[in-house]
């Protein structure tokens, strides 16, 4: 059993996009920690989501921390503006092609909190140069773009060479995200594999029955800490 609590992040791109504050206040209701927003411009992926706008007229929704997920083509154009908008953590992807320093250290000197995010193809070495500038890393356990994909047991396995590779922040082993895939089966392998905090997406949005989302929520945290 894990001794620490992980969190969870509701991850809205599944909720009904026509009402996403609602969606946002039941995620809070159900108990989760976090709420997990995912940002695509239909080029570094091609899906297209919500943008800033979007963050921003949620951020009064709730008073829980929101994390921004980039899967953008040019994150250092954008990644201070969702810290100005609210956004507690910015991740953006190690496969953009762009200056991921110069990005990392501008989250960082905003306020917010800076991460890598990396596919489940993308070498964990790609995470080197910059793993004294992070403070976590996103592991995608699916291919980034899409909602309602399957858990990949083999890239949620990859997190114990990450952690070993990012190394420790104030003496504590960086926190580790992970999304893809998550739901109550999933979240026990993810959470024996060392993540810090679950993205959650359709397992919460699509709960069904009398316990609803908050169901969900308890049967996640119950897996993930067997």
């Amino acid at each position: 059993m894990s001794s620490a609590r992980i969190e969870i992040a509701a991850s809205i791109l599944n909720a009904d996009l026509g009402a996403l504050r609602e969606a946002v206040q039941a995620a809070e209701a159900a108990g989760v920690d976090r709420i997990h927003l995912d940002i695509m411009d239909g080029h570094f992926v091609p899906n297209l989501t919500f943008g800033l706008a979007t963050v921003e007229a949620l951020r009064s929704a709730t008073k829980l921390p929101f994390d921004a997920h980039l899967m953008i083509l040019s994150p250092g154009l954008w990644a201070t503006r969702y810290v100005d908008a609210g956004c507690e953590s910015v991740a953006i992807h190690v496969e953009a092609p762009d200056q991921h320093r110069v990005t990392l250290d501008a989250i960082r000197d905003s306020g917010g909190r800076a991460g890598l995010a990396l596919d489940p193809e993308t070498p964990i070495e790609s995470l080197a140069p910059f793993r004294d500038q992070l403070d976590f890393a996103l592991v995608m356990t699916v291919k980034s773009g899409f909602g309602g994909q399957s858990y990949r047991p083999e890239a949620a396995a990859r997190m114990a060479a990450i952690r070993a590779l990012v190394g420790e922040r104030d003496g504590h082993p960086l926190p580790l995200h992970v999304d893809g895939g998550i739901n109550a089966t999933t979240a026990a392998d993810a959470a024996a594999g060392g993540a810090d905090l679950l993205v959650v997406g359709s397992a919460l949005f699509s709960a069904q029955g009398p316990t609803g989302m908050g169901g969900a929520v308890r049967a996640i945290r119950e897996s993930a800490t067997r």
